[in-house]
C-alpha cells in the first residue's frame, strides 16, 4: 500500500483518481491546489504525487520545479497529471523532473498500471533521505577513509 497524492483543480477527476487508486489498494487524498499541496507535503510525505500540470495560481509545472529545488522533495515521484497532449508535453514534463505523464481524460486502468510501474521501479530503493542527509554522510565517509589512508602511510 502506498500513499499517494492528487493535486487537481478539477475536483470530479481527483475523486475518479482517489477511487481507482482507492480500490487499487493504496491510501489516497486529493487537494485542488499547488498551495494546498504543499501544506499537505509539509504535514506528510506522499510515496506517489499525480501532479495537474495547469492549475490557477502557482501552476503543477512551476510547483514541480520547486520540489525538485528543495532539499526535501528532490527525490519525491511525481506523475505530471494533465490535458496536455503530445511529444513536447511530455519532454518538457520529464525535464521538468516528472518520472512519468498520464493524460486525462485517464482509464482507470492504466492509471493503476502506471503508478503501480512507478511503485515497483522504487521499491528497491533506500527510503527518503533529505539533501543534507545524504551531504553529511558522503562527509563523514570522505573523513574516514582519509583517516584511514592517513593510518595506512604510517604504517
Amino acid at each position: 500500500m502506498a500513499y499517494i497524492v492528487i493535486a487537481d483543480d478539477d475536483e470530479l477527476v481527483a475523486e475518479m483518481a482517489s477511487d481507482v487508486l482507492i480500490n487499487a489498494g493504496h491510501a489516497c487524498g486529493w487537494v485542488t491546489d499547488a498551495e494546498k499541496t504543499k501544506e499537505l507535503l509539509a504535514w506528510r510525505r506522499p510515496d506517489v504525487l499525480l501532479l495537474d500540470h495547469d492549475m490557477p495560481g502557482l501552476t503543477g509545472a512551476q510547483l514541480l520545479r520547486e520540489l525538485r529545488n528543495s532539499t526535501e522533495f528532490y527525490d519525491l515521484p511525481v506523475i505530471m497529471f494533465t490535458k496536455l497532449s503530445g511529444e513536447t508535453d511530455e519532454a518538457y514534463a520529464r525535464l521538468n523532473g516528472a518520472q512519468d505523464f498520464i493524460r486525462k481524460p485517464f482509464d482507470p486502468s492504466y492509471l493503476k498500471w502506471r503508478v503501480e510501474r512507478l511503485l515497483e521501479a522504487r521499491a528497491d530503493r533506500p527510503r527518503h533521505r533529505s539533501l543534507e542527509e545524504v551531504v553529511e554522510a558522503e562527509q563523514e565517509e570522505l573523513k574516514r577513509r582519509r583517516q584511514s589512508e592517513m593510518r595506512r602511510s604510517f604504517l
